[in-house]
């Protein structure tokens, strides 16, 4: 197994005024399960297909462990790319669909069944090994794609958002699978995907990405407790964080009339037009005579053992929908008026300006 190294990698498509990625730095360990996410059009597939050879680097390089690949042709940089549809041959069985790569590599037969097997055995799928395509599901369709990865024991596997075809349930089972593929197999993986929780919870590191740049690369743990920038802030965690105009006046944060509790941290920097962070897992509800953001009810979830309530608050900076978790017996309603605050400890202070988090 090896490592993955981006130095400066850059990718410029012709006509283009900007280039979709301008200049990528990024290490990702050997056998760490790297996760690459960000909005549509953010440059996270490009990043990936340089990897893998489908795309030209036009200035910068990418190492797999010591070795220069960034002008090796695709099959000679020993990776395995799973795509987001699967790219089966419909004629095939399932077997030859998985033993096609190594056929090609002109592997012997005895090597390739056994190979085939083996693979067939961690995916759950030697029962379904002379099926066509045809006959099987979706969830199963992608778990011969990933075997097809499997059999050719490469350094590296690129996913370029191999669950998004899937439906809800399927997708949430086959991340798990993946996951824990992965950690078995102990292969370098870079995975990418434009859904944030797949990102949280299948990366060791996940990489978040805008306009080609990164902005933070961290464990999913830190990116949902200090995110450095208010795009993370926004695009990590879900529901999303609210983020509320302030300003800052003598230390202290003010929303209208209402001072919002900041850590020292914060104090100390804040200057201005700030934002103040606050995941709805954080708000805690207060009665009205103890102050407290108030909050109109407009819609509630129930989720079982809790819930999540959306509504609006007439103070100025706040959003058009304030986001609160509640627990299921707190028996909130549609049209009710509650009163939320929190602790400094749980907010997230950023300039609005620049973006910069200001929180410790």
């Amino acid at each position: 197994m090896a490592s993955v190294t981006f130095e400066k990698a850059q990718r410029w498509y012709p006509g283009n005024d900007t280039p979709t990625v301008p200049g990528i730095d990024l290490e990702i360990g050997d056998g760490e399960f790297m996760v690459l996410v960000g909005p549509s059009g953010c440059g996270k597939s490009t990043t990936l297909r340089m990897l893998a050879g489908l795309e030209e680097v036009n200035d910068g390089k990418i190492f797999i462990g010591d070795r220069d690949i960034t002008n090796l042709p695709p099959k000679d940089r020993d990776i395995a790319m799973v795509f987001q549809n699967y790219a089966l041959y419909p004629h095939m069985t399932v077997a030859d669909n998985m033993a096609f790569a190594l056929k090609m590599a002109k592997v012997p037969a005895e090597e390739r069944q056994k190979r085939v097997e083996e693979a067939a055995k961690i995916l759950g799928l030697t029962e379904f090994l002379a099926r066509k395509p045809k006959a099987l599901s979706g969830g199963q369709r992608q778990r011969v794609a990933m075997g097809r990865a499997i059999v050719r024991n490469p350094q590296v596997f690129c996913m370029d958002e191999p669950l998004s075809n899937l439906d809800a349930k399927m997708r949430v089972q086959t991340r798990t699978d993946i996951a824990k593929l992965q950690s078995d197999l102990g292969v370098t993986t870079v995975y990418v995907t434009h859904d944030q929780v797949e990102a949280m919870t299948m990366g060791d590191r996940v990489a978040v990405m805008k306009l080609g740049i990164l902005q933070q690369v961290d464990t999913p743990l830190n990116l949902y407790d200090k995110p450095v920038n208010l795009f993370v802030a926004g695009f990590i965690g879900s529901p999303q964080m609210n983020l509320i105009e302030a300003k800052a006046v003598d230390g202290k944060a003010t929303i209208g009339g209402y001072v919002v509790p900041v850590d020292a941290t914060a104090a100390a920097k804040m200057q201005g037009n700030i934002t103040v962070g606050v995941r709805p897992e954080a708000w805690r509800l207060v009665t009205a005579e103890e102050g407290g953001l108030p909050i109109t009810v407009t819609v509630v979830e129930e989720l079982g053992a809790d819930g999540f309530v959306y509504g609006t608050c007439d103070v100025e900076g706040t959003p058009s929908n304030v986001i609160v978790r509640v627990s299921a017996r707190d028996a909130v309603r549609k049209g009710d008026v509650i009163h939320v605050t929190t602790d400094p400890t749980s907010v997230h202070v950023f300039d609005t300006e620049s973006g910069d988090r200001l929180s410790d």
